[in-house]
């Protein structure tokens, strides 16, 4: 028996020529779209039993939050991801978002039409080796070789790290130097340091840097030197 599908894809051309092969086969094809962007609507007017999307950056944020949406609207309809040769942070992405699998843009007829009655039967349509990778990325996020803040953090000493919070809360050197304990020239030092170490020209485009990769919120919170503590006035001199 055949399915009752959708064709979604960027490439017009792409979907309307899979969803004709799809159709020679004895499928139903509710619609081909494009783009697959704004395709989400259709999918959850038409209510199909699959529907293919196609992508061309699998591991681009937020370029399955149409899977998402249709999940949230209609948890029965099974989505298949078509995309170029995977990773498993794509592999992982798709399947976060609700997905039943993913199939390579290159793959031969019979290969789609197989994970669509996968897929249809409430299975995973994806190679077992890379389902494997998929939850181990799911698992272990964080350990990313390309985590910009992680990296940058590794490069700091602890009182780099410290100079960079302080940089970034809006203290001049003069603050600085007075919140650490030590001499203005040597935190002006230190910044120098930091600003080297980090690729850049100004405090303002550390400060910058550190917000935009996370670094900031892996640092934690400032220990407060005893320049920090509130003084008992009884030895004020």
């Amino acid at each position: 028996m055949g399915v009752r599908l959708m064709v979604v894809d960027d490439h017009r051309l792409l979907a309307e020529a899979l969803a004709s092969a799809l159709k020679l086969r004895g499928h139903r094809v509710l619609a081909a779209a494009a783009p697959a962007a704004g395709a989400a609507e259709l999918v959850i007017t038409r209510a199909p039993e699959v529907c293919l999307i196609g992508t061309a950056t699998p591991a681009e944020p937020g370029i399955f939050d149409p899977v998402v949406k249709i999940k949230k609207e209609r948890p029965q309809v099974a989505v298949l991801v078509l995309g170029p040769v995977p990773n498993p942070r794509g592999i992982a992405a798709a399947f976060a978002a609700g997905a039943s699998g993913y199939v390579r843009h290159d793959e031969r007829i019979e290969g789609v039409e197989r994970a669509i009655m996968k897929a249809r039967a409430g299975e995973a349509a994806v190679a077992p080796q890379l389902l494997q990778g998929a939850f181990s990325e799911l698992l272990n996020p964080a350990a990313q070789p390309d985590d910009e803040g992680q990296r940058l953090l590794q490069m700091l000493t602890p009182r780099e790290v410290e100079v960079l919070v302080r940089v970034a809360d809006g203290e001049d050197t003069r603050l600085i130097a007075a919140g650490m304990g030590i001499a203005p020239s040597t935190a002006r030092t230190h910044v120098q340091r930091v600003l080297m170490k980090l690729g850049v020209g100004s405090r303002l485009e550390a400060a910058a840097l550190a917000a935009r990769t996370g670094l900031l919120d892996r640092a934690g919170p400032v220990t407060l030197s005893s320049a920090d503590l509130p003084q008992d006035p009884r030895h004020t001199p």
